[in-house]
């Protein structure tokens, strides 16, 4: 990501402190990929003062000193990249089949159609579970992930996994997040007993990235989802570790 893309945060003398890319989270300003850029500034302390409520992700040094200081914790994840070029998908891997009775289309279907799969994916015990309504979930979730309003613009590359009576049984979610292709979303529906059809439609998924010519493919998973094992068997490699939290209101 360019620098262009960033907003900087300068002290009362115009020196810079932080680095970030503003967003959206939980229906407050999000200081994501944030950085500090002064090792001798309080960074905690300007991020109380400067950016109060907000929602902060960033190292998790700065986080924990933020959550020591009355910040809400939201997310502790990793971030993983494959390499398309330097590892370039084993050829199978465009054909990989899916499990008997299903088939792959494309990521064209209304968000309610995979609420379904989605909930019971991320049920209560996940690490990822959204405890909204139904409602809440298609309209803060699953809608604008797909409109493009989350992350980024939904890839032609994202798959769908439907059954014989056409209904959504899984899905691998790829977006351009500033230049970047990034699974935003892989998942089954576990009562239907499809288990590895994820990692079945990520293979798909990261073969036609690599036929399209992108260079490599990102993703995020939260600590305690046994599903990073998956993205590890799959060649992805852990980059960085962040912290989200809510910061703070002033007063």
């Amino acid at each position: 990501m360019a620098d262009t893309d960033r907003v900087i945060r300068r002290n009362g003398d115009g020196a810079p402190v932080l680095r970030y890319r503003l967003g959206e989270r939980e229906g407050r300003p999000w200081a994501d990929l944030l950085e500090v850029l002064d090792d001798s500034a309080d960074a905690a302390e300007f991020i109380r003062a400067e950016l109060p409520g907000w929602v902060v992700s960033g190292p998790p040094e700065l986080g924990q000193r933020l959550l020591a200081q009355g910040a809400t914790a939201l997310r502790h994840a990793h971030t993983f990249r494959r390499d398309l070029r330097a590892d370039p998908p084993p050829a199978d891997w465009a054909g990989t089949p899916l499990r008997e009775g299903l088939r792959a289309v494309p990521c064209d279907r209304s968000p309610e159609e995979l609420l379904e799969s989605w909930r019971a994916a991320f049920d209560p015990t996940h690490v990822d579970h959204y405890p909204g309504d139904d409602a809440r979930a298609v309209a803060d979730r699953i809608g604008p992930l797909l409109a493009g309003q989350a992350i980024g613009p939904v890839l032609p590359s994202s798959l769908l996994a439907v059954d014989a009576e056409d209904r959504v049984v899984g899905a691998v979610v790829l977006t351009d997040r500033d230049g970047l292709p990034w699974v935003a979303e892989v998942f089954r529906h576990p009562r239907r007993g499809y288990r590895g059809l994820g990692a079945d439609l990520l293979r798909r998924a990261v073969a036609d990235a690599a036929d399209r010519g992108l260079a490599d493919v990102h993703l995020t998973v939260t600590e305690g989802n046994p599903a990073r094992r998956v993205y590890e068997a799959l060649g992805f490699l852990r980059q960085e570790t962040s912290l989200t939290v809510i910061v703070p209101d002033a007063g």
